[in-house]
């Protein structure tokens, strides 16, 4: 089987779109194709609250490894469902790499099972959707080496549509609720919104967006405060941030940080600002 050529530097190779298909715009929030090489043999992927699907170019493999609970290895291709801890991965699994970054409960159409049953977990395509899982990344290298990386997001749309379990419509209330989440709203305050019990968001939440409302909201948070570290300049000032970013105060964030990064605030060094959810550990 042909493959894509390889970077010839060190220096990563990115192509980043939107999906062409419009009934997928609504659930998927970018998706392309990576390619390159990388110094460091090992990183911390950060958790998001979000949903990805994977496909792995270079080789017939993706694997995880939470830093508590049990290593996670899978064929290359799988839905990384969302996490609440960060896990170890290996960059050599991303020298050729397409993937899919889904909408809050966006990945909830293509799963026949609720969201919640790929919560921390790398779940292969070939238990998810069985035959058409199993040959999707032959598929890709066959479309990419007709017609580039162009040509293999575009049949992984077709095969992300043929693959839909559900209407391929988000459901506006937990959009909302999802929205209303990552601005910190409080939940008690967003069940009153949709005027749901707490029990039913909580359910509802579980079901689209595979984590609880508060979960979801925490991880979302750690989120908020990546952005602002990212965005800023020289050092950051932790205590600022932890009162602008929701945190009850600088002890509370450094907490939440080492729970959800794995790490200090203070030794947080992303590969780059805008790849601040992969950060090296070895470089």
């Amino acid at each position: 089987m042909t493959r894509p050529a390889p970077a010839a530097g060190p220096t990563p190779v990115s192509l980043t779109v939107r999906p062409s298909a419009s009934a997928l715009v609504p659930l998927i929030g970018a998706m392309g194709y990576a390619e390159g090489r990388f110094a460091h043999s090992a990183e911390l992927a950060l958790p998001t609250g979000g949903a990805q699907l994977l496909v792995n170019l270079d080789g017939d493999a993706l694997s995880s490894s939470p830093l508590r609970g049990p290593h996670r290895r899978t064929r290359g291709a799988a839905v990384h469902g969302p996490y609440t801890e960060p896990a170890l991965i290996d960059p050599a699994q991303q020298r050729a790499v397409v993937w899919v970054a889904f909408r809050p409960g966006g990945v909830h159409p293509f799963l026949t099972a609720p969201v919640s049953a790929v919560r921390d977990e790398l779940a292969g395509l070939d238990e998810l959707w069985g035959t058409d899982g199993a040959v999707l990344r032959e598929r890709l290298l066959e479309a990419m080496a007709a017609g580039g990386p162009e040509a293999g997001l575009r049949e992984l749309e077709a095969a992300m549509l043929a693959r839909a379990r559900r209407p391929l419509e988000p459901d506006p209330a937990v959009r909302l609720a999802a929205a209303l989440l990552d601005r910190g709203t409080p939940v008690a305050e967003v069940a009153d919104r949709l005027g749901w019990t707490a029990r039913r968001l909580a359910r509802r939440c579980s079901d689209q967006l595979g984590l609880a409302p508060k979960r979801y909201a925490r991880v979302r948070r750690f989120q908020r405060l990546l952005r602002r570290v990212n965005a800023g300049q020289g050092a950051p000032d932790w205590a600022v941030l932890a009162a602008d970013c929701g945190y009850h105060d600088q002890a509370h964030l450094i907490h939440e940080f080492r729970a959800l990064a794995g790490i200090t605030p203070t030794a947080y060094a992303p590969r780059s600002p805008l790849e601040r959810n992969h950060v090296p550990l070895d470089r």
